[in-house]
């Protein structure tokens, strides 16, 4: 095991690193902006180093501050946690030059699995179900019309690189096609220096299924059960639970089955992430990306399966090998994970930084709280308006929206605008609460009310 790691990352995901170090027994040392200088965790971190000025490109993106850093700290491995440089090969790779273990899959298959067209190229040869489209980019919109005209309207125009809904679009006719391909190749060009784009069938009725895997270096890959994504709003992700209610047996095996395929034919190690479309009208199922790093939504899977993630991350990435097979797997009981942001929802989720002056955090049986924050610290305007993660654990679906509910009803943050009432709101639907729904809920029952 390493005995002093750097983290390069900030708020709930660094404070939840330094948590699984402290009870490794690894020393940590905490980077840090000057929008993050009265940051909390950075006291719970064995040392921490500014890295420059509030915006990230001049701190948490900056790979050669952040590689000083490493080396004035004299660590052995750097976790990137997620966003930032998570998912960056070159910053994996500039890791490996400087002979600092990078906590994530090795840069070759980052690589390849973060160029989504290679990706589902990887997928097709596991035989994993890919949805119907272009094989590879698609040279011009002229190209793009004659494509969809074979698949059928309505498509969806996708970038090749990147990720979080960017560079995305849905198209239902050849006359937004035309304008929408160019701004969707703007959109990615600007977003991941990437314009290339590609195209699929656009499947209006779907739930978003994602499942976890983790692997070592000695060839043993195990999935970790699924995770349901579907409750979101423009593709961000709002509420994730485990074991999703629209999957039946049959299926949960076979969408498992399908992602430890894929990453074994791709060589993955560490954790990471294969995210599925699960078409309502035909049920079947296809890959749609890979998120090589750990998710935002891990804690969902720790609390069904009781394996810690971020410590395994740090044990793959120090050599040892898993010590547990896929039947040795557990799947206990329902979890459900709110992310709680600072934003307005009835100013179309408008962020919302500024001082917390009340705070008042939830607990009980069952309840997990993922949070950086405390009374009287300001959320900065520079980063995402991420609060903190609140999760339940409860035996059944029914138990765990009841603690859910009233663990949100207990969270008091003031004043400062924030996505509870919201979770509230989805969580007493009835469509909610049937577990029959698509990833336009938000839309169709929550933002229209």
């Amino acid at each position: 095991m390493f005995s002093r790691i750097l983290i390069a990352n900030r708020g709930e995901i660094a404070l939840r690193i330094i948590r699984a170090c402290k009870e490794l027994g690894v020393e940590t040392v905490a980077v840090f902006s000057e929008a993050d200088r009265n940051a909390s965790y950075l006291h719970l971190a064995d040392d921490h180093i500014c890295i420059g000025e509030a915006p990230s490109a001049d701190s948490y993106l900056n790979i050669a501050r952040i590689i000083a850093a490493a080396e004035i700290a004299d660590v052995q491995a750097i976790h990137p946690g997620y966003g930032f440089l998570a998912e960056n090969p070159h910053f994996a790779e500039v890791c490996r030059d400087c002979k600092i273990a990078f906590i994530g899959p090795d840069t070759e298959t980052m690589g390849k699995l973060g160029d989504k067209i290679e990706a589902k190229r990887i997928a097709k040869a596991a035989n994993v179900p890919t949805v119907p489209g272009s094989d590879g980019p698609i040279a011009d919109v002229e190209e793009a019309v004659k494509l969809a005209n074979q698949i059928g309207y309505p498509v969806g125009i996708k970038a090749a690189a990147g990720g979080g809904g960017r560079g995305i679009r849905a198209v239902h006719n050849e006359a937004t096609l035309r304008g929408s391909f160019r701004q969707a190749q703007i959109e990615a060009e600007v977003a991941f220096g990437d314009g290339r784009l590609y195209m699929e069938k656009w499947i209006e009725s779907m739930r978003h299924i994602e499942v976890q895997i983790l692997g070592d270096n000695h060839g043993n890959l195990v999935h970790l059960w699924e995770r349901d994504c579907t409750v979101q709003r423009r593709r961000q992700k709002l509420i994730e639970e485990s074991p999703s209610p629209a999957l039946s047996e049959e299926q949960r095996q076979a969408v498992c089955e399908a992602a430890a395929r894929l990453c074994r034919q791709a060589g993955y190690t560490n954790a990471g992430t294969v995210e599925f479309i699960l078409d309502l009208s035909s049920g079947e199922f296809y890959f749609m990306e890979v998120n090589a790093r750990i998710q935002v939504e891990h804690p969902v899977t720790e609390m069904i399966s009781g394996i810690d993630l971020v410590k395994w991350q740090l044990r793959v990435a120090a050599g040892e090998r898993l010590d547990f097979t896929q039947d040795q797997v557990p799947r206990m009981g329902h979890a459900i994970e709110c992310r709680i942001n600072a934003e307005d929802p009835e100013h179309n989720f408008r962020p919302c930084p500024g001082r917390i002056d009340v705070y008042v955090p939830p607990g009980g049986p069952g309840v997990r709280l993922d949070s950086h924050v405390y009374q009287g610290y300001t959320i900065p305007s520079t980063y995402d308006s991420l609060i903190g993660k609140l999760l339940v654990h409860r035996p059944t679906r029914a138990e765990a929206i009841q603690t859910m509910w009233r663990a949100l009803g207990e969270f008091q943050i003031h004043p400062v605008k924030t996505t509870v009432a919201m979770h509230q709101h989805v969580l007493g639907h009835p469509t909610f609460l049937s577990g029959q729904f698509d990833t336009g809920f938000v839309e169709k029952h929550v933002l229209a009310k």
